[in-house]
């Protein structure tokens, strides 16, 4: 049975952290809120857009004053979700590999417009799913269990960069490879329980092949 290799986007497949700094000060500051810096931004990605944005504001701002920021920047990280955006040295030829042996698809909580066009551009034929509103977000497993399903995988080993990452594929009941070049150092990824660290794109495979014979006895 093939097994299904799922992925996480933002600090894991793609470095976006700067498209999406000018984004968020972009609709900060046309509602009259200072900037941010790149590791105020870092700490707070990667539980979708409207908690983004939310941690950035002051805190004890009103919702409505967080929804109104949100409705500034969602229009404008889409057109401009492209500018400083790559994929981390070695991510291509990575997933070049790993497409001789598993099916692949990405999951992740920015917006499911952006992810769209995004893996489009960097990563055409693969299945990728945003937040949308009738699939709860991250780290609830609903994503992962709807790419499992589009790829017809009973099981899966999940890839990502966070705590958010590491509880998806704990509630997805899959097994998690945590990578160490995104936007949560080990220490962080340890203490929010990862049990395999991937330091660099070049171990994927090798990493992947781990969970999935701890979880599936191969």
């Amino acid at each position: 049975m093939k097994t299904a290799v799922i992925f996480d986007l933002d600090g894991t497949l793609l470095d976006t952290l700067e498209d999406l700094l000018d984004a968020s000060n972009h609709a900060l500051t046309e509602c009259g809120f200072p900037k941010r810096t790149l590791p105020e931004l870092r700490a707070v990605v990667g539980n979708g857009a409207a908690n983004q944005i939310r941690k950035l504001l002051p805190e004890g701002t009103g919702e409505d004053t967080v929804q109104q920021v949100l409705k500034t920047y969602l229009p404008y990280y889409a057109a401009h979700c492209r500018g400083k955006t790559a994929p981390y040295r070695g991510i291509p030829e990575a997933l070049r590999r790993l497409r001789q042996e598993y099916a692949l698809a990405i999951v992740s909580n920015k917006p499911d417009r952006a992810v769209k066009e995004l893996c489009a551009d960097f990563f055409p034929g693969l299945y990728a799913l945003g937040e949308t509103p009738d699939c709860p977000r991250k780290p609830a497993p609903d994503m992962l269990h709807k790419a499992m399903k589009h790829l017809g995988a009973e099981r899966a080993v999940y890839v990502g960069d966070s705590e958010v990452d590491i509880a998806t594929a704990a509630n997805g009941g899959v097994p998690c490879v945590s990578v160490t070049w995104g936007f949560r150092d080990e220490e962080q990824l340890l203490s929010a329980g990862a049990r395999i660290l991937c330091r660099e794109p070049e171990a994927l495979f090798l990493c992947i092949q781990q969970a999935e014979r701890s979880r599936y006895g191969q």
